[in-house]
């Protein structure tokens, strides 16, 4: 294997992939990267130190950068850094040997938006790259689509079509896990926008001190750590698109700050004397009741109505149970393509179990509870029992649990993790750090669960 190097994958689709820089000096990380990824259709480059990544950074445009801690010539911190000031279009995930709370909050404050430690899980691994590319995991070339057939969904993609060609300002609302991030790519794939950057912001993951520095850029020097100029999301996204995801949960101070932002049109870095202007659409979107959020005093009324000046609701996997077998047939396809295997079938009384539970976590629990079933069913026939539901939330609607119908408690105290879990993930952009402090729980603590439940 050449170093510096592109491998291709042969494909009848002439669509543009996406490129993804991998930079490891060991040879077979490198290669097992190169191969997983190319089986999702992307196309790779590879670097063993940090100047040969920023070399590669200046001639090629990336979407998406790996990158191992220990570098022969400096850190991967390092080349994060670089990559943020110079390339902030490019998303970066650091691969790192040690798996500690500390390195994982020195990584993402850096900039990136996750890390795997090794050895390398290849499920995690195509995680990780799907949620940074939103691309599916599978060589059927990139899309966008918000699946399903129902009544709720049609007049959903019939009010994108119409935002989409708006300026104005939408809050996005609805469940975790029912889609409110790929809505917003989708108004803005479809506006006049689209061909300009579109950035997302979440704004529950970034440390409340920081908060500034991202959305609005430093100026070096400005505070300790600040060893160079960096442009903020805002500057980033001029011409584009910004998504404020998980608004709700933004401090007081900084609601006041993006108020200005959003009324001036312009921003002041941190440390900076001027006003740059910025042209940027805003969206915003969050599972909480903004309403009620300034009811309660936690969020500020002139700052609401600036951002709901339409709002789209985004409707939870409850209310489109019909569209549960064709959803669930699209994930199961993907899995077989990721293990290059037969797809499982789901038991008629599986799909009923299906459509007749709650769905807390949405369509992303659907995702993880298919994976783990297509995993441990047998005869590639998934059963009711693979599912593991817990029949407190089966039904329509679930309240105080009707404790004489739970026969198992273990699976249905088991079922309440997964859900806070599930919460704290998909509040948190699937960041395992900040949902793991959310959670007030120790970073290991975090990788138990969701191992135990399935959901790593």
């Amino acid at each position: 294997m050449q170093d510096l190097c592109t491998r291709t994958n042969p494909t009848l689709n002439t669509r543009p992939r996406q490129k993804v820089l991998i930079v490891d000096d060991e040879p077979d990380i490198r290669e097992l990267l190169e191969i997983t990824l190319g089986r999702m259709n992307l196309e790779t480059f590879n670097a063993r130190n940090v100047g040969e990544a920023q070399s590669l950074l200046k001639r090629e445009t990336f979407d998406l950068c790996l990158t191992d801690m220990q570098l022969p010539d400096g850190t991967g911190l390092e080349l994060v850094q670089h990559i943020q000031q110079r390339h902030p279009q490019v998303q970066v995930a650091m691969i790192t040997a040690y798996d500690s709370l500390e390195n994982a909050i020195n990584v993402l404050k850096a900039g990136a938006f996750d890390f795997l430690t090794k050895p390398v899980d290849l499920a995690r691994l195509r995680e990780l790259v799907t949620n940074a590319l939103l691309v599916p995991a599978h060589g059927v070339g990139i899309e966008r689509r918000l699946l399903g057939d129902s009544l709720p969904m049609r007049n959903l993609r019939k009010h994108i079509t119409k935002l989409a060609s708006s300026h104005a300002t939408v809050y996005i609302s609805g469940e975790s896990g029912s889609g409110k991030e790929l809505v917003a790519r989708l108004i803005h794939d479809q506006s006049p926008r689209a061909h300009q950057p579109f950035i997302a912001i979440n704004c529950a993951a970034i440390p409340s001190e920081l908060l500034e520095s991202e959305f609005f850029g430093h100026r070096k020097g400005s505070f300790s750590g600040a060893i160079e100029d960096k442009p903020g999301l805002f500057q980033t996204a001029h011409s584009g698109t910004l998504l404020l995801d998980e608004v709700a949960d933004l401090p007081l101070a900084m609601q006041v700050k993006l108020l200005r932002a959003i009324q001036e049109k312009s921003v002041r870095s941190v440390g900076g004397q001027q006003e740059v202007a910025v042209d940027v659409r805003i969206l915003c979107a969050t599972h909480k009741d903004l309403g009620a959020e300034v009811a309660a005093g936690r969020f500020r009324h002139d700052l609401y109505y600036r951002l709901n000046v339409i709002e789209l609701r985004v409707p939870p996997l409850r209310e489109r149970r019909d569209d549960i077998e064709m959803l669930a047939s699209h994930i199961l396809k993907r899995l077989a393509a990721d293990t290059a295997q037969p797809a499982a079938r789901l038991h008629p009384q599986a799909l009923d179990a299906l459509k007749s539970y709650r769905f807390p976590g949405n369509v992303r629990e659907l995702e993880n509870m298919l994976e783990r079933a297509h995993t441990l069913c047998e005869n590639k026939q998934i059963e009711a029992g693979d599912l593991r539901l817990a029949e407190g939330n089966c039904g329509a609607e679930v309240g105080v649990p009707d404790l004489t119908r739970i026969d198992n408690l273990e699976a249905y105290l088991e079922n309440v993790e997964r859900q806070l879990l599930l919460q704290a993930l998909e509040e948190t952009r699937w960041n395992r750090t900040a949902a793991a402090q959310r959670l007030n729980l120790s970073f290991r603590s975090m990788r138990y669960r969701l191992k135990k439940l399935g959901l790593d």
